[in-house]
């Protein structure tokens, strides 16, 4: 009997604050597909989630809110996982795992990391996350080349300006090659893998 009870204990209950949150970004995420972020209304997105506009504002003040937590959500387990990449991986494959995390992220949710840069300069809430998250990258780059045996250190040829460099390298790099096809990115993401295994001195 008790064995039972901690076994319902552990297994996780989900709120139905949680579901709501969970459909109204999945909603977002559809309806920038279907009309874009200039056309998309809280409206549109609250009667999509099932709920009404009202409780969609308990969750969030505006839908650029809702976009920053849909751009958070996205990028959260790629960072998390880049992180772990970063301290444990040696560096090559550090590198070439990053890559391939950033392919899937981007063949997946594509629009959503666009529809992100495009408001990162008008829209506060989402240029803030977008920087952060950008600074968070930097770091594991950093972490990288360093491991790889670059100085490490703020000057041109030392491996936080480099790092700072090929993140938004790969960013510019990704959201054009995103807007032409999984191949196209697939080759962007090879050609980026291949700058970054140089900066860091791996490509002998």
């Amino acid at each position: 009997m008790s064995g039972h009870s901690s076994a319902q204990s552990r297994r996780p209950i989900e709120r139905k604050g949680d579901v709501r949150e969970r459909a109204i970004l999945d909603t977002c995420e559809a309806l920038l597909a279907q009309k874009g972020y200039d056309s998309t209304t809280v409206g549109d997105i609250a009667q999509g989630a099932g709920i009404t506009r009202g409780a969609l504002y308990f969750y969030f003040g505006s839908k650029q809110e809702v976009v920053a937590a849909l751009v958070a959500r996205t990028v959260e387990h790629l960072w998390e996982r880049s992180r772990v990449a970063a301290q444990a991986d040696e560096p090559r494959a550090a590198i070439t795992a990053a890559m391939q995390r950033t392919v899937e992220l981007w063949n997946a949710h594509g629009l959503v990391m666009r529809t992100a840069i495009d408001l990162s300069l008008t829209v506060p809430e989402i240029g803030a996350l977008w920087n952060r998250t950008a600074d968070l990258f930097i770091a594991a780059i950093t972490a990288v080349l360093e491991r790889a045996g670059v100085q490490p250190g703020p000057g041109p040829e030392q491996a936080s300006a480099m790092a700072r460099a090929l993140c938004w390298m790969i960013e510019r790099t990704f959201y054009h090659a995103s807007q032409e096809s999984r191949e196209k990115l697939q080759e962007a993401s090879a050609t980026c893998e291949h700058i970054w295994l140089t900066s860091a001195g791996l490509t002998t």
